[in-house]
């Protein structure tokens, strides 16, 4: 049988380092790497670029059901296609929330409809269905559990330790949690209330405590649960010391925001389009951050890509909501920084896409070898360009980083085999996504 597609003379980032050779796809799947692997239907010139395993980003709000206005899983994964990412693990933070068995599965039918990209969903964790969770987890389509132990956007929220440690003992894939402590939130509440309040308080308001006390508490009662978790947009130079100390338990997630933007210079110049939970800190946690990245602490990265109108973030602080889009800009971003010297290839492709195959068991993804999923990232790593809010697919039409000039920048998007985002133009019809499987039994 001969070959669907054949990417020639492409630098290819495997397990084993860059390696310069072909790779041929069939049937969806990696049948081949190497050199004069015969004819296929379609052939693509990968000479000059690098040809990445399909990135993976495992935190992205779509706000379907519920906030479409703001997104929806089509322009969501569009967004996602665009930046060279070949699958997204979409929040449960929606309206209903998913916290069962039925809004699992009305999400999984809707980008079964509608996404350009391959998919999987967090369940929420809440009070009320932590006896149902280890069978939740196991459903199709799931890609574990989400617990906020602080609030944020929307109305799920797990802050009683009774509650906590109930969650945890459910269950045993590894669990995604938001860490603020929300006790600690409302007693500092009085901090942002006032006339003359303005974004630049957020970090005061959500200081280093709230995200280490949230993070100290997880971990004691995840060890004493004996259950893995994942901690999501880490911060502060506390918690990256604490998490180092903890890699037996927890694994730990920075965004592109947090590595590229920092107090108060990102206030003054963005205002409240710079707020997001946890927030953006000063210099000295972002230094931090990237020691983490350089150490081998950080995991994964995740874009936290969480979208808001321009008419919600122009409403005076408070009242402005938190998030930011990120899920196009963050390879770009990324790639930049390689370019800088602030990480290797290697180290961003063990990132996004090594790493969130292993932290959480993602079945024949993540890795360019034989036998996976053709799912395949080419970029040119040479490619000067400024990102545009014009260039951005989300719903909500603008990014934080309008204007900023990267070197570095996604030329095609494959998922499965499938083309689907040539030279920034998306390709064939929404639809082509299918639910991620793991490496664990599938079923109540």
């Amino acid at each position: 049988m001969g070959n669907d597609l054949l990417i020639r003379g492409g630098t290819l980032v495997t397990p084993a380092g860059l390696v310069e050779a072909d790779v041929a796809v069939a049937g969806g799947r990696i049948v081949a790497i190497g050199s004069d692997l015969g004819d296929a239907a379609e052939s693509i010139d990968a000479r000059g670029l690098h040809v990445l395993p399909g990135c993976i980003d495992t935190q992205v709000h779509f706000r379907e059901p519920g906030l479409e206005h703001k997104e929806n899983l089509q322009s969501g994964t569009a967004s996602a296609a665009l930046g060279g990412i070949t699958a997204v693990f979409e929040m449960p933070n929606t309206n209903p929330n998913t916290d069962s068995a039925e809004q699992l599965a009305d999400k999984v039918a809707r980008a079964e409809r509608t996404a350009h990209v391959d998919f999987a969903f967090f369940v929420g964790a809440t009070a009320d269905n932590a006896e149902s969770l280890g069978a939740l987890e196991r459903l199709p389509g799931c890609c574990g559990i989400k617990m906020f132990m602080g609030s944020s956007t929307g109305t799920l929220l797990v802050d009683d330790t009774a509650a906590i440690r109930r969650v945890l003992a459910n269950g045993s894939r590894r669990m995604a949690v938001h860490c603020e402590d929300e006790t600690r939130l409302l007693e500092r509440r009085a901090l942002i209330e006032g006339a003359d309040v303005t974004v630049a308080l957020h970090p005061v308001w959500r200081d280093e405590q709230v995200a280490l006390r949230s993070t100290q508490r997880l971990l004691d009662l995840a060890a004493e649960c004996r259950r893995p978790v994942h901690v999501l947009h880490v911060t502060t130079a506390q918690e990256a010391e604490l998490l180092a100390r903890h890699k037996a338990l927890a694994s730990m997630e920075c965004t592109p925001q947090h590595l590229t933007l920092f107090a108060p210079d990102a206030y003054e110049q963005l205002g409240s389009y710079a707020q997001m939970n946890p927030p953006i800190r000063g210099i000295e946690h972002q230094r931090a951050l990237w020691r983490a990245v350089e150490q081998g602490v950080v995991d994964v990265l995740g874009s936290d890509h969480a979208p808001h109108t321009r008419e919600e973030k122009d409403r005076p602080y408070p009242r402005s909501p938190s998030g930011m889009p990120g899920v196009q800009t963050m390879l770009p971003l990324m790639l930049d920084a390689v370019n800088a010297g602030k990480l290797s290839l290697l180290r961003l492709v063990d990132l996004l896409c090594h790493g969130p195959q292993r932290l959480f068991g993602i079945a024949a993804k993540g890795r360019l070898v034989v036998g996976y999923d053709a799912d395949l990232t080419i970029v040119d790593l040479k490619a000067r360009r400024r990102i545009e809010a014009r260039w951005i697919a989300s719903r909500c039409g603008w990014t934080p980083f309008d204007g900023r000039e990267v070197t570095g920048w996604p030329r095609r998007t494959i998922v499965r085999g499938q083309t689907v985002m040539a030279d920034d133009e998306l390709v064939g019809a929404p639809g082509l996504g299918q639910a991620v499987r793991f490496q664990i039994p599938q079923g109540s």
